[in-house]
């Protein structure tokens, strides 16, 4: 029985679609991941949980054939703030992100990461050097 799980969950995992503006951040990528760690002796894992593991497998199979999408559609494809799925796509994306991120930085914290030793080994040295030399 758990050869058969196991084939279930590859087949979804080959199905599910990898985002690659969201690097780190993936559902895809994280579920290969999770399922890689649950069946690492591939269909000789032994299941501690089958009804669990059957429940997860239903729910995530669910998901990917956007089952609730048609259960319940919408009448329009929008949301409160008027932007389309194209539009939430490219905010969401990893790099996008990471430049607000960047903007929202203080012009310290800027000043701090520009100046600050790289090395970890020397930023102990420095911390080390300030204590052996107290400013008065």
């Amino acid at each position: 029985m758990a050869a058969s799980r196991y084939r279930r969950f590859l087949k979804l995992c080959e199905e599910w679609p990898v985002d690659e503006t969201k690097r780190g951040r993936d559902l895809g990528t994280y579920l290969r991941q999770r399922v890689a760690q649950a069946f690492r002796e591939g269909e000789n894992t032994q299941i501690a949980e089958p009804e669990a593991c059957d429940q997860m497998y239903e729910s995530l199979a669910r998901l990917h054939s956007n089952y609730y999408k048609h259960k319940y559609p919408r009448p329009r494809d929008t949301s409160f703030s008027g932007l389309s799925v194209e539009e939430y796509k490219l905010i969401l994306s990893t790099d996008t992100l990471e430049e607000f991120k960047e903007m929202n930085k203080g012009l310290w914290k800027k000043l701090q990461e520009k100046f600050a030793p790289k090395d970890p080994e020397e930023k102990h040295k420095a911390w080390a050097r300030d204590l052996s030399h107290p400013r008065t």
